[in-house]
């Protein structure tokens, strides 16, 4: 039927950000899940830190993993071998018209909590609600960009948005948690709590030691256990998450057993930790799976909401004193490429790409956003060679830093008209970074600064973190092939201004709210990806962080007893796709 946003739109089953969805209505399970894998077992995972909260959907608190992805349930599930599409899950069917202004879910007449009630349009309207007002800034931004919501029929809800051109804001919508209106109102839903909370998903909470571990049992009445988004997830009767104070002691579990899989990120570890009897003997596996999606940006993160780091220069200057081929050869046993681009590792990267047509048009009305260097795609940091004395770096470095009024005196950096000398904290959260920051500190000491370098709790780094009360920390924002609305929540201005986004480095800038418009806005792949590396080349040019390095492939080392699918999606292996192979009665172990 012809709706009054002036386009067609039907009910589909699925829903692509650009393009159609590879999967047909009927499909029967993703390419990545076996169908077949059998269900029981028991899976013994680890997370560093600790939680005070079972409530995932609000800033305050520390909420234990797992809730949201085993408990809370969105309307449409994500496929993950491909950018970005979504299928029914809550919702079994999805409208919207080619303008995307609006979006309407008709809700699956299965779909219940675990405490048996049917989901309702009702809860659909709540939880928007809620999550609005009351939710973490993320939710709060995107949520407050729909203008009205309807009861459209007794399973149909409709969210009209506040104009059209956001094409992204019917898969967000798709991907909205959906709570339980009868237990909760918008004064508790605030509330951190230790109760098991009740949700949609396909576990329960079974056990909880605050703090120390959490355990989720398989719900046998799950109601979406058979549908295709489900079907080979979710093969664990039990998973249990317990949790460590520090890498090392995390470490240490995994190798007597006690943690069964562990995702590696430390080269050293990699290259050297693995050499224990289990792994020898051939009860523990190691790989290096491929991902082919964005590696991200992981960098040392300048808080330029202070004084100190407002500079450009200054900032420029403390990126030039990074010596990466020094620190990979010497921390990292040279695993590591160097990130130089937001999107790194994938087409969306502007990294060694001119600007074309679409992005200079983008980029015409912003002509001092940009670098020539990075406009052109002739920009790469400089190399080093690596022998840690990084003279190049050090001239280049002194000279950016006397233009921006500080002299060195007495083998001190300080400002010339104050008399005062440049020094700053970083924050950190393990011993991991503690130990390439001490590293990046000794550097700095070469031109006069001084870094003072802080471990502190996971709980009071959190805290930090949310409230921008720091100088530097690291940080890395994972990407995806279909970046959107959340890079507002990273780099847009408005979240530079709200405590708990992810706008660490404290980005005001006029062109990079243009550029995240444009991203949203693009109709087509190739627009898209013009869009976002016109995004990539105003961050790279705001010299926002120290970029660091990124990982070529996924590390992950596993017991036996668990087993996998053959093959990898885009994103990397999914857990949940995995099962116990000792409720197999056939199969064979995936070798290394």
């Amino acid at each position: 039927m012809l709706h009054p946003a002036g386009a067609w739109a039907e009910p589909r089953a699925g829903l692509a950000m650009h393009g159609d969805p590879n999967e047909q209505a009927d499909f029967s399970h993703f390419p990545y899940a076996n169908p077949d894998a059998p269900k029981g077992g028991r899976a013994r995972f680890a997370k560093q830190g600790s939680f005070d909260s079972l409530n995932p959907l609000i800033v305050k608190g520390v909420s234990a993993d797992g809730v949201r992805e085993y408990l809370y349930e969105s309307l449409m599930a994500r496929a993950y071998d491909e950018p970005f599409t979504l299928y029914g899950l809550i919702a079994e069917a999805v409208e919207t018209p080619a303008d995307r202004s609006w979006v309407e879910f008709t809700l699956n007449p299965k779909a219940k909590f675990s405490d048996g009630k049917t989901i309702t349009v009702d809860d659909v309207i709540f939880s928007h609600a809620v999550l609005r007002d009351r939710g973490r800034p993320n939710h709060r931004s995107y949520y407050k960009k729909v203008k009205t919501v309807e009861k459209t029929g007794e399973r149909k809800v409709r969210f009209t948005f506040d104009g059209p051109g956001d094409r992204e804001m019917p898969l967000i919508m798709g991907l909205m948690p959906v709570l339980p209106s009868h237990l909760f109102t918008p004064e508790t839903f605030e509330t951190t709590t230790l109760e098991p909370p009740v949700g949609s998903g396909p576990y329960v909470v079974e056990k909880v030691d605050p703090g120390k571990s959490i355990t989720y049992r398989r719900d046998a009445d799950y109601w979406g256990r058979d549908l295709p988004v489900n079907r080979g997830l979710y093969n664990f009767d039990e998973i249990r998450i317990d949790y460590y104070r520090d890498a090392g002691s995390m470490f240490e579990a995994f190798k007597s057993g006690l943690v069964e899989l562990r995702n590696e990120d430390d080269p050293t570890r990699w290259a050297q930790g693995y050499n224990f009897p289990a792994l020898r003997q051939g009860r523990v596996l190691k790989e290096a799976l491929p991902v082919e999606t964005p590696a991200g940006m992981s960098g040392l993160v300048f808080n330029t909401r202070r004084p100190l780091f407002a500079d450009p220069r200054v900032r420029q200057a403390l990126i030039r004193m990074f010596d990466f081929e020094w620190v990979n050869r010497t921390l990292y046993h040279g695993q590591y490429a160097r990130t130089e681009s937001y999107f790194a590792r994938s087409e969306l990267s502007s990294h060694n790409r001119p600007a074309d047509a679409t992005e200079r048009a983008l980029l015409a009305p912003y002509a001092d956003a940009v670098k020539p260097a990075i406009m052109d795609g002739t920009f790469s940091f400089p190399v080093s060679d690596g022998t840690g004395q990084n003279r190049e770096g050090r001239v280049e470095a002194l000279k950016l830093l006397e233009e921006a009024g500080y002299a060195l005196k007495d083998g001190a950096l300080v400002n010339v008209e104050t008399g005062e000398p440049f020094e700053f904290e970083i924050i950190a959260a393990t011993r991991a970074q503690e130990r390439l920051l001490l590293t990046y500190a000794r550097a700095l000491k070469q031109v006069g600064i001084e870094a003072r370098i802080r471990q502190v709790d996971s709980a009071q780094y959190q805290r930090r973190k949310q409230t921008y009360d720091f100088d530097m920390i690291q940080y890395f924002w994972p990407a995806s092939l279909s970046p959107g609305n959340e890079q507002s929540f990273r780099w847009g201005s408005d979240a530079a201004k709200t405590e708990g986004s992810y706008n660490f480095s404290g980005v005001e800038s006029e062109a990079v709210d243009a550029m995240i418009e444009a991203v949203l806005a693009a109709k087509d792949r190739e627009d898209f990806v013009s869009a976002v590396r016109a995004l990539d080349r105003v961050l790279l040019s705001g010299d926002y962080v120290v970029p660091l390095f990124y990982l070529p492939r996924q590390w992950v080392a596993y017991w036996r007893a668990l087993k996998r699918p053959d093959d990898t999606p885009l994103y990397g292996y999914q857990i949940d796709t995995w099962w116990d192979a000792n409720t197999e009665t056939g199969g064979h172990a995936v070798e290394p």
